[in-house]
């Protein structure tokens, strides 16, 4: 087996199911812990952002509005909005009640891990605090008189963020912002590169001060740019809007509680109860990173003596992240229409197609139960395909490389609960000019044949096949022909950085606590070292996905699904490690949790006026 084999293996054990009935369990448990605290999240925490409670007094280095910046800039993102694309896609409008109901586990999750990191910060430097899972466990196990296994534990935690830091939180970011610059207007990634690298590190190098006065400028624009555009396409349908609510809520509940499964039209083939339900829990659980032990690091340098102060905060952010960023890319992908979208062509005569058995590619030899198409070159696009695309009135709207399926009825797929399946191909220009395509093979005992309309006609539709961000970048640009590629470009520009800024102080914190056992200065070289091979990683990702030996050639260290499969395990390690330490002193935080709220019942420590705006978004009321 090779080493890529190994970790996808471990990574599906990691992200398994018993991974997320796991996370479920905690954050149920933490709810009912906390008497619903996710309604003080909504209303104190508010107050807590907006300022009410800054003291410049306080240990810490940035305010609580820019430590939820700095958390979120890592959270949401083009993954993010991605997932629930996927999510949407394949277990259908169900998927999104689903992603309600852990959206809303999240936030006792977050309230709780924050709390704990904020109970066990180091605050010996009080402008320069270092927080996150690793202190926690540290100085948790101390407490019992087990320093060295707590050492340990938190090492291979840190082992773990900073792989996550490395990989997902850089150099995948870097990768896809510079393919999609690329692929839109033909930059070639090595500027992307340069612009990126000069960037992140004038922002790293500042400190966590600077990666929260950005954090706090950028985070905003982007969400506002981002809701702005999903809004004037929910406003221009409006009257759809409240029937797709009532289809996500209808979806999203077993049949013996009124619920039904989405209809198989279109692109959609379908999706059973639990199959919606594990998407949408998978998709809000991994995105919002709840649970997870990387954001308490960035909420850990809020300027505060109130643990659970901060803790409340953070719980803002699966509802900012899951409820609200989600539940917008969910209502734009179903009220256009994008999800279960009709065929971008079609062929006229099925007799003009054929099902072969597919063969092998190295010994040519026919495989068993394996079957692919044999098709003439492609048709034109239909004229609504067309103006998607923006295609010249001439053109026939098809790109090169791009990946197109069939719906066709064989074996039946066991999540769907029907026998509808898709086989993808790719699309290419032959000798002659004309638009051919290349395609896959679908195995299967039954031979399949084409879906049949309810006329008795075939389906010999030709669909797009949009996945994640293409997806997103799809509904817009089906409502407003050229909006989804700026959009998705701005995003990614835009979440990249701010990605990469925040995970790289999560990484930079992971760095302290191996070298910082003698304060600041022990850890200043190791720290600066760190900063400087982070941003030059971000210049040699972009050069490597750079065709420096013709165009079909790449030289790669690792591909995208490389770096992503890296990432996946770190992110999946510390998952697995933070769920117990959770556990373990969740007593030690909901205690803290109660008995702030207690005082501040009785009247301790009043909100003094709001600061201005600005003064809170720059920071400067904590100055």
């Amino acid at each position: 087996m090779s080493l890529n084999d190994t970790i996808n293996a471990i990574n599906g054990v990691l992200f398994s199911n018993f991974t997320v009935y796991a996370l479920l369990l905690t954050g149920l448990v933490f709810t009912i812990w906390s008497k619903f605290g996710q309604f003080r999240a909504l209303t104190h925490g508010v107050s807590v952002v907006r300022g009410k409670y800054d003291d410049h007094d306080d240990p810490g280095a940035i305010n609580h509005f820019q430590a939820l910046s700095a958390a979120l800039s890592a959270t949401v993102g083009l993954g993010n909005i991605a997932g629930v694309a996927v999510a949407v896609a394949l277990g259908g409008p169900g998927a999104i009640f689903w992603m309600w109901i852990i959206g809303l586990l999240g936030m006792s999750l977050k309230m709780t891990e924050v709390t704990q990191s904020m109970l066990y910060r180091n605050t010996d430097d009080p402008d320069n605090p270092h927080g996150g899972p690793m202190f926690v466990v540290k100085k948790g196990f101390a407490e019992w008189g087990l320093a060295p296994i707590g050492t340990i534990i938190g090492g291979i935690f840190v082992i773990t963020v900073i792989i996550s830091a490395i990989t997902g939180g850089n150099m995948f970011q870097a990768w896809n912002v510079a393919d999609i610059t690329f692929t839109y207007f033909q930059v070639p990634q090595v500027f992307t590169g340069i612009v990126l690298t000069v960037a992140v590190g004038l922002v790293i190098i500042g400190g966590i001060k600077r990666i929260g006065a950005v954090a706090g400028r950028i985070v905003p624009i982007m969400c506002a740019l981002y809701v702005i555009a999903a809004l004037v396409v929910l406003l221009a349908n409006i009257a759809d809007v409240p029937a797709m609510l009532g289809l996500i809520v209808k979806s999203g509940v077993p049949e013996f509680m009124g619920g039904e499964s989405a209809d198989a039209t279109g692109a959609f083939l379908g999706g059973t109860f639990g199959y919606a339900a594990m998407w949408g829990v998978k998709r809000a659980l991994f995105s919002s990173e709840a649970g997870q032990g990387s954001s308490p690091i960035a909420h850990s340098a809020a300027k505060t003596d109130e643990p659970v102060r901060e803790g409340v905060v953070a719980g803002l952010e699966p509802f900012i992240d899951t409820i609200v960023v989600c539940t917008l890319t969910a209502l734009v992908i179903l009220s256009t229409g994008a999800y279960n979208r009709a065929p971008e062509a079609e062929f006229l005569d099925s007799s003009q197609i054929q099902f072969v058995q597919a063969t092998d590619s190295e010994t040519g030899e026919v495989r068993e139960n394996a079957w692919t198409i044999e098709t003439p070159p492609l048709p034109q696009m239909s004229s609504e395909a067309r103006r998607i695309r923006q295609a010249p009135e001439n053109a026939s709207g098809w790109r090169e490389g791009e990946t197109i399926f069939f719906v066709v009825a064989a074996d039946e797929d066991l999540n769907t609960g029907r026998d509808l399946r898709k086989i993808t191909g790719t699309v290419n220009r032959n000798d002659d000019d004309l638009w051919v395509v290349s395609w896959n093979s679908l195995d299967s005992v039954m031979t399949p044949h084409f879906r049949e309309h309810d006329d008795g006609s075939f389906d010999l539709g030709i669909y797009g096949d949009y996945a994640g961000a293409s997806m997103t970048a799809y509904a817009f640009d089906r409502q407003f022909p050229g909006l989804g590629k700026w959009l998705v470009l701005i995003a990614a520009w835009l979440f990249a950085l701010s990605t990469m800024i925040s995970w790289s102080y999560y990484g930079e914190q992971g760095i302290y606590y191996f070298f910082g056992t003698h304060g600041e200065e022990s850890a200043k070289p190791a720290v600066l070292i760190y900063k400087v091979i982070y941003s030059l990683l971000i210049l040699l990702t972009t050069i490597l996905a750079m065709p420096l030996f013709g165009p079909d050639k790449k030289a790669f260290i690792a591909t995208d699904h490389e770096l992503d499969m890296w990432t996946t395990l770190g992110l999946g390690v510390m998952l697995v490690a933070n769920i117990p330490i959770m556990w373990l002193f969740g007593a030690k935080a909901m205690g803290a949790y109660h008995e702030y709220f207690r005082r501040m019942k009785a009247g301790g420590d009043p909100p003094h006026d709001a600061p201005p705006i600005t003064d809170v978004v720059e920071g400067k009321d904590v100055e």
